[in-house]
């Protein structure tokens, strides 16, 4: 059988798979988020390695740990910590990918025109959500001068970096993970000289880029698992989650719904698209690089309503009227994500009137995650040709009443992935590959169980949706509207 573990935001999964690929056990412990700060938002890397080491006692209880042949990782990206490479004492708390608090640092380079260097390199926006501001944080904070940083002493990573350097062996980190820092030629997949200058992170701070095959650190400290277990498959939670689907189809988007989602494609490295980051999806024999946008507050959006009005997001679900009624709910809390990337964007709720209740506004938080859906989906389908398939996963996606709003709204099918656990999957599939379990062919004919939402609106339905919340977009982002009703700013 194959373990598999995805380190996530707010808890630690693992399953174990068979040869068929089913997924016959599974552990889980939470994880804690701290916010001591407005928009500071840390976890303990600690912690999340014990959530690990209690994941996996809970998936491998009751079964023969000797027949696992081979341990897949999956876990959260643009997260980041500093660490002591003789003992590995974190330096600091780890810094979620959710942390803003460098936000005015990242304005202040765009102003000075670092944007475009940044993005043409590693093919990412300059924005906060990215690991290489937190980078110059962290050293800022606990090497200022960056001298024990040139003499080897502390290693920088992500979290797939962080966990292989719990096995033991040497300081690495998975490609597709490296693309996420802002730091590596997303093109050569090898660290950059002009960011690590333009961000102030010496070079021998950072691990060493390796394939999504490895070779990794062989794993330990898993008990019940046998140390020395091979470590044959890491991948970013997005990345694994496009793998399992086997995302690798032409004119298939995958979308992965969360507290925010990931709308990802592979794509030709050339490939550019207007708010979209070029990343690496995983390298194997080969890089294979993927089209990505990321929206901060999908699933948020329900938790954050919910909790406003003392309701749960299955309870908002189930009120929500069959018609907006022209409200529209724009969850800019932390500013937008893709396709926009606008951090001075506020949340704003808009189109009131004496005839919005309860019902309105609920449909009105989920008709905003289908939105910001799509309009990835329609950048994503501009940077590389038709897109008729949305591949989802996620909690969010047992929602039916969403996921019909989605094929509705994106006028496209949604293919809904009955398997849960999709990042942990992609990362067992992965791994495998490597044991010998399955070649490519045999990944390709694995049975895929979904759920299938065609699209029932009518067109000109869809088009008058679409542009009313684009204009509430445009609201949100101060740039201008047209006539309607005033808009109430959410900006927190």
């Amino acid at each position: 059988m194959l373990l598999a573990v995805d380190q996530g935001t707010s808890s630690t999964k693992a399953i174990l798979v068979d040869l068929s690929g089913a997924i016959v056990a599974r552990g889980v412990a939470p994880v804690a988020l701290s916010t001591p700060r407005h928009g500071w938002v840390e976890q303990s890397a600690e912690e999340i390695w014990g959530s690990v080491q209690a994941a996996v006692a809970q998936c491998l209880d009751g079964h023969d740990p000797r027949a696992v042949v081979g341990l897949g990782l999956s876990t959260q990206r643009e997260s980041l910590v500093l660490w002591e490479r003789d003992g590995g004492a974190p330096l600091g708390p780890l810094l979620s990918w959710q942390d803003q608090r460098t936000a005015q640092a990242c304005e202040a380079l765009r102003a000075s025109g670092a944007g475009e260097l940044v993005a043409a390199v590693s093919g990412l926006p300059l924005d906060p959500m990215f690991s290489a501001m937190k980078a110059r944080w962290l050293l800022d904070h606990y090497d200022p001068s960056r001298t024990r940083s040139r003499r080897g002493e502390l290693c920088l990573g992500t979290v797939d970096s962080w966990l292989l350097s719990r096995f033991g062996g040497e300081h690495v980190i998975e490609a597709g993970n490296a693309s996420r820092t802002q730091l590596l030629d997303v093109r050569s997949l090898r660290w950059d000289p002009q960011l690590l200058e333009l961000f102030d992170v010496p070079e021998a701070v950072l691990p060493r880029v390796v394939p999504s095959s490895g070779p990794f650190p062989r794993a330990t400290g898993l008990a019940p698992l046998a140390d020395g277990t091979p470590v044959l498959g890491v991948l970013g939670d997005s990345h694994a989650a496009l793998f399992a689907h086997a995302g690798w189809r032409p004119g298939c988007v995958k979308a992965t719904y969360g507290t925010g989602s990931s709308i990802m494609s592979t794509a030709d490295p050339e490939s550019a698209g207007d708010g979209l980051c070029l990343t690496v999806a995983w390298q194997t024999d080969w890089p294979v690089h993927a089209l990505e946008g990321n929206i901060r507050s999908t699933g948020a959006t329900l938790i954050w309503l919910g909790q406003v009005l003392g309701r749960t997001p299955d309870e908002l679900a189930e009120l929500a009227a069959s018609s907006s009624n022209g409200v529209h709910l724009v969850p800019a809390f932390g500013g937008l994500g893709a396709p926009w990337w606008d951090d001075s964007a506020v949340g704003l709720l808009s189109g009131l009137s004496f005839g919005t209740r309860l019902p309105q506004i609920a449909r009105a938080a989920l008709e905003s995650i289908a939105f910001q859906v799509e309009d990835v989906v329609a950048a994503l389908e501009r940077a590389s040709g038709p897109v008729h398939t949305l591949l989802a996963d996620g909690g969010p996606t047992s929602n039916r009443a969403l996921m019909q709003l989605q094929a509705d709204t994106s006028g496209r099918r949604v293919a809904c992935a009955l398997a849960r656990d999709l990042s942990a999957l992609g990362a067992a599939h992965l791994a495998g590959r490597g044991a010998g379990v399955w070649d490519d062919e045999a990944l390709e004919r694995l049975d895929r169980d979904r759920e299938l939402y065609e699209p029932n609106e009518e067109a000109g339905s869809r088009e008058r949706r679409r542009a009313g919340w684009l204009d509430a977009v445009r609201r949100a982002r101060g740039t201008g509207a047209g006539t309607g009703a005033p808009a109430l700013s959410l900006d927190t």
